[in-house]
């Protein structure tokens, strides 16, 4: 009962004590306290009650009695890392015992061996018990056995021998009233999930025992373990590292388990290290490495040191010992039979090349590259990583290129079965390297038509392929509406000073439910989409240029294509630009807010810096037509008009080459009449009232109107739906924070980017004419998450949006400007380049029409 339920076994145990109890039953009540306590809370007081049920034990004269709390004990004593009186106790236990008694404790036996980290020694132990639980029908510890069983395969990367255990063991599980043990075997599908590389699974498989675990009344700290790694891998370090940080600070306070602990710390370095913080990563995981020598558990040191060279190369730390840590630590893990060796021949090959050391470095890359055809997609991925390194040092750049390809396939593979778009964007990290090689080769080879190629080898993928959508998901509904609510009721509660605190904290509560359920969604198996064809770009390009910014090692190089050929032009350092865009952007919100005529010229005078960053010799080359420019996602903020290159011009912005071809190909949906499938939207709170959509409804004759209590967010949904021509002008909100939840604001609370990933056609066009609407986060390897990237693959064409706040009352002459080039036939950046050239001429409706950009191709 102490797993099953655990509450009534400790109520059970203290009300036996209570009636004073001969030496047997207190011997049972003080051993299922010392469990308790052992897994659940404070593991001193664990040790305590132990100890006594043991002298109880040897007071009753019986051996099976005394054998049961002494492998109890043994665990705890390992636990606390003291191993050899544990491993001594669990001995002592197995002389005490015969039969079945015996062979439940090999079973616990092989339990501390896995704690330490002792594989092997845990599997044989387990491959002699295992035959006895079974012919004598114990159920509950045959299945016991068989999860411990998959577990170890696991750690030796067994993975479809693991799932085979783990299915048998949750059959078996279901035949008992065993509560805990039934989450455990949901937490150990998720385990074999994520092993097997289907993240979605995993996620919704740790989610679900979380929810069960917390509904028993015990804490998780292996499951908290399990799902930092899955978190890891989905591209979310930072959030792994403060779940890792929030277990430990738990596990402190109530006295739980130093294994536990040195795992966490572990766990918190992983995480910390993915996160692009070293410093971190080794704080954490030093503590880490002391803890696993105390309690004599090599496994678990040799893979936090590793953690801990990892992070020192990444923090430039490299030199001859680190080197040498590295081939040392392979050669361990190999003897461990830790598919973690990769990883260690990885680095010792690396740290020797950026030492010089090509022919030290390549054994250890040979040996890397081994795992590029087996495991994981992210293990195979750093195999063809390796392979492609030591083609590099070799001066074989076919080979490096062909790596980079393969690997590249590997993670396309593994994209693609995320339904998530922000899975998507953000699992793209694993592959930066292998695109920034392969566009390193390209480089040097002075082929702009190549480097081109694979700059858009790995951009703005997560956009080629809509998201997955769960219309029919009511939890997930119920959550977006119940979110939309408490968002209103903070924000109003805000504004007339009242307290918010509890709102908040249901607010973000039900932040991360709306965003566990999303992550969890299954791909529906699209196709990734055409690969990228120079060729074909060229030729739909016609009297167009489109000039695309890569990012080779920190430099700019432009790719301007037009006329048939690609040609290649060195720019800026891409740390300069992005530090002038912000510089930029801060001077147009002053501009729009505080007036100050004077800084229009300061403007300017940035726009003609940034254009030099940013263009280099490219911008004498720009011809007289139209533009599409495609820049590195931390550069989609730049406010290009600006640009005295693209002032007077028509300018498209675009994610990628391949969605600009998409964008301008789409149809628009068929016109019913005049003013068939126009939508005009009037949200609450505008400075401006929203002034421009009284004249756009009379332009527009017969379009959908909605506005004050009729713009709620399922109308406004349901109205755009399929449009052919959406205007909203609303309260923008981008979270920088949090992409997913950036915002435009209805009658009844806020609009998030979620909820238009539920449109079963984004409008053809779309018009946002609130602040930062146009906002994109960079996330991956060069991936963008906001509005904009979640309506260019649901099948929008062309968006008109801002990308710094802007001034209510200036942007109303700008829209009817704008929307007068619409209606007469131009396309939304012919339309923009034109309403530019009507407002007033003053610095506050200059500013204005500099911070709004045209995104895609229509």
């Amino acid at each position: 009962m102490v797993f099953s339920q655990p509450r009534k076994a400790l109520a059970g145990a203290r009300a036996l004590l209570a009636n004073r109890p001969g030496p047997f039953e207190a011997s049972v009540a003080h051993h299922v306290l010392g469990l308790f306590e052992r897994d659940f809370g404070d593991l001193t007081t664990a040790l305590g009650h132990l100890r006594r049920a043991r002298a109880l034990a040897r007071r009753t004269g019986s051996a099976t009695r005394e054998a049961d709390v002494l492998a109890t004990l043994g665990i705890a004593l390992v636990h606390s890392g003291r191993t050899r009186p544990g491993l001594a106790a669990l001995d002592q236990a197995r002389e005490r015992s015969a039969g079945v008694s015996a062979a439940k404790i090999l079973f616990l036996r092989a339990g501390a061996l896995w704690i330490l980290g002792r594989h092997r020694e845990a599997l044989d132990d387990l491959r002699r018990a295992l035959p006895e639980l079974r012919g004598a029908g114990d159920t509950i510890y045959t299945a016991r056995a068989l999860t411990l069983r998959a577990t170890l395969l696991l750690a030796l990367g067994s993975v479809e021998r693991a799932d085979q255990d783990f299915l048998v063991a949750e059959r078996l599980w279901a035949t008992t009233d065993q509560e805990h043990d039934k989450v455990v075997a949901l937490e150990n599908r998720g385990r074999a999930a994520f092993r097997s590389g289907d993240l979605p699974a995993a996620l919704g498989h740790f989610d679900e025992a979380a929810g069960r675990y917390l509904a028993l009344g015990t804490p998780a700290f292996v499951l908290e373990m399990e799902r930092c790694a899955a978190l890891m891998a989905a591209g979310l370090p930072r959030e792994a590292l403060e779940r890792a940080d929030a277990s430990i600070d738990l596990l402190d306070r109530t006295g739980g388990q130093p294994t536990r602990r040195a795992q966490l710390l572990f766990t918190a370095a992983g995480a910390a290290l993915a996160a692009g913080d070293p410093d971190t990563a080794i704080a954490r995981v030093r503590p880490a490495i002391r803890l696993f020598a105390a309690q004599k558990r090599e496994w678990w040191e040799t893979h936090a040191r590793l953690t801990l060279c990892q992070a020192r190369f990444a923090s430039g730390r490299i030199s001859p010992s680190l080197a040498r840590d590295a081939a040392a630590l392979a050669a361990t893990l190999s003897r461990l039979g830790s598919p973690e060796d990769v990883q260690a021949f990885l680095l010792a090959g690396r740290a020797a090349l950026a030492l010089g050391r090509a022919e030290e470095a390549a054994p250890h890359l040979a040996r890397a590259a081994r795992g590029r055809f087996r495991g994981p997609a992210f293990a195979r991925a750093d195999g063809w990583l390796a392979h492609a390194l030591r083609a590099e040092s070799e001066g074989r750049p076919r080979g490096v290129l062909d790596a980079c390809r393969r690997g590249l396939d590997v993670l396309d593979e593994h994209r693609l079965t995320l339904g998530a778009s922000e899975l998507r964007a953000r699992a793209t990290a694993r592959g930066a390297e292998l695109a920034a090689l392969a566009q390193r080769v390209s480089r040097r080879s002075g082929d702009a038509r190549r480097l081109l190629a694979w700059s858009e080898r790995w951009r703005a993928t997560a956009l080629a392929v809509p998201p997955a959508r769960s219309p029919g998901d009511r939890e997930l509904l119920r959550d977006v509406t119940a979110f939309r609510e408490i968002a209103s009721r903070a924000d109003a509660a805000r504004s007339a000073g009242a307290p918010v605190a509890s709102l908040d904290r249901e607010r973000a509560r039900l932040e991360r439910e709306i965003r566990g359920r999303t992550l969890t969604m299954r791909a529906r198996g699209e196709p990734g989409g055409d690969r990228f064809d120079a060729g074909a770009l060229l030729r739909r390009l016609g009297g167009t240029r489109l000039v695309e910014i890569a990012e080779v090692d920190g430099d700019l190089h432009v790719l301007l294509c037009g006329e048939g050929r690609v040609r290649g032009y060195g720019a800026g350092r891409i740390a300069d630009a992005a530090a002038e865009v912000e510089h930029l952007r801060a001077g147009l919100r002053r501009l729009a807010y505080e007036g100050a005529p004077r800084r229009l010229a300061l403007v300017e005078e940035a726009g003609r810096r940034l254009q030099d960053m940013l263009f280099g010799q490219a911008a004498r080359h720009l011809g007289e037509g139209p533009i599409v420019i495609v820049p590195p996602g931390r550069l989609h903020g730049v406010p290009w008009a600006v640009l005295p290159a693209l002032r007077d011009r028509v300018v498209n912005v675009s994610p990628s080459a391949r969605a600009w071809l998409r964008a301008v190909d789409l149809v628009p949906p068929p016109a019913g009449g005049p003013a068939s499938g126009i939508v005009l939207v009037r949200g609450p709170g505008l400075g401006s009232g929203g002034g421009e959509v009284p004249p756009l409804a009379r332009l527009y004759g017969g379009a959908a109107v909605l506005e004050e209590g009729g713009a709620t967010a399922s109308a406004v949904l349901k109205a755009i739906d399929g449009a052919r021509l959406a205007h909203i002008a609303a309260h923008g909100i981008f979270r920088a924070d949090s992409p997913m939840f950036s915002s435009l604001r209805m009658a009844d609370g806020p609009l998030t980017v979620y909820e238009f990933e539920r449109l079963g056609r984004a409008p053809h066009r779309i018009i946002l004419p609130s602040c930062d609407s146009g906002g994109l986060q960079p996330v991956g390897a060069d991936e963008l998450l906001g509005l904009a990237a979640v309506l260019l693959p649901l099948g929008t064409a062309g968006i008109v949006a801002g990308l710094v706040p802007v001034h209510d009352e200036a942007v109303i002459p700008l829209m009817l400007a704008l929307h007068a080039g619409l209606s007469a036939g131009r396309s939304t950046a012919e339309a923009l380049r034109d309403a530019r050239r009507e407002i007033p001429d003053d610095p506050l409706h200059q500013a204005t029409a500099w911070s709004f950009t045209a995104i895609g191709g229509a």
